[in-house]
């Protein structure tokens, strides 16, 4: 059942959706759940692939040297320092925020660059997204209802 195509299609297009591929995971979702896929089987594999893409890109981040952010983007060694230390004990909050569009991808890598706890970073960003799907089947679930 995981590699029937429709269901790889959405774990394949949730990841590149998570990294800086623009493309809208939602849409493959909702075009699913109108023609009856399983609802767990959806949730699940597009959540797992758009946090696997979201790590993806703080692994990138994380991949960065602190010499390069300040060299070719012009940031000064202080306030990196003092990025690093707004950001130290709010890892898992601010990774909720992966899910957005745009910046989520932004944000993924800030936390890699910045070394902060993979775990945390790893927690709160599965949680963010999960509930971003969830809440956008819901609405789909809603609609198909209310159109049928």
């Amino acid at each position: 059942m995981l590699f029937e195509s429709g269901y790889f299609a959405l774990f394949l297009a949730s990841f590149l959706a998570a990294t800086v591929v623009p493309f809208s995971s939602e849409a493959l979702l909702s075009g699913m759940l109108a023609t009856n896929y399983n609802l767990y089987w959806c949730l699940g594999l597009a959540t797992l692939g758009n946090w696997l893409g979201g790590m993806s890109s703080y692994g990138l981040g994380w991949l960065g040297k602190t010499k390069w952010i300040e060299k070719y983007l012009k940031i000064k060694h202080q306030q990196i320092e003092k990025t690093r230390k707004m950001v130290s004990g709010k890892e898992l909050w601010i990774a909720l925020f992966c899910w957005l569009p745009g910046v989520g991808d932004v944000i993924a890598v800030i936390l890699g660059l910045l070394k902060v706890n993979v775990w945390l970073v790893s927690i709160g960003m599965f949680i963010g997204k999960l509930i971003r799907y969830v809440v956008w089947a819901l609405i789909t679930l809603k609609v198909i209802t209310w159109i049928s």
